[in-house]
């Protein structure tokens, strides 16, 4: 198992895919079951923790809500507030938590997310936390998103405040985590790095 964590914008999904197609891993983006989660929230008017168990989440290649693919959708600046969102509240958390757990029960994983190595997985043999500055991130995502680099950074600012001070789960790196700062590192050198770390269990 390896758990990949970080900030929005740190690079920890292109990196977390990467290192599971190097290893022939498996890859679970736990974030895309948050983001579905508020997307299932802002679409029924209902609060995240009424409607986390009782939507049906895939996550895979393709995501999947209710059978439903909602890969794209579930990306949009709005949707990632709704998640955010979503993530503080203890009722979600465990639900999802939960269900990750199952899902990570057999196999070998690459999972990347905001608390895999810290709840999800403690036990897991290689934690990175993934960062980079915040005007890296930033710059990063308003690429991805084609947006304005100064409206995503002062989006992400408020994202990183609630993400690192929520009482459930709070964004932090496990104590026997490797930091890796990706600001300007390849993501070449990045996979490398986390390749060699989990050679030394292979």
């Amino acid at each position: 198992m390896i758990a990949i964590d970080g900030p929005a914008g740190a690079g920890k999904s292109s990196v977390a895919r990467a290192v599971a197609q190097r290893l022939g891993f498996r890859y679970l983006d736990s974030g895309a079951m948050y983001r579905c989660v508020g997307l299932a929230a802002l679409e029924q008017g209902a609060e995240a923790g009424a409607v986390a168990g009782a939507v049906a989440i895939s996550v895979g290649d393709r995501v999947l809500l209710d059978g439903r693919d909602v890969t794209d959708a579930i990306r949009t600046p709005a949707v990632s507030e709704a998640a955010s969102r979503a993530a503080a509240e203890p009722a979600v958390r465990e639900v999802l938590v939960a269900a990750q757990r199952r899902l990570l029960a057999d196999g070998d994983w690459v999972v990347e997310g905001r608390d895999i190595g810290t709840v999800v997985v403690p036990d897991a043999a290689v934690k990175v936390f993934v960062t980079a500055s915040p005007a890296e991130r930033a710059r990063r995502r308003a690429h991805e998103l084609g947006a304005d680099p100064e409206t995503v950074l002062a989006e992400q600012t408020i994202r990183d405040e609630r993400d690192s001070t929520r009482t459930a789960s709070p964004l932090e790196p496990a104590p026997d985590a490797i930091t890796l700062d990706t600001t300007g590192v390849s993501l070449a050198e990045v996979v490398d790095r986390i390749a060699a770390l989990a050679a030394r269990w292979a």
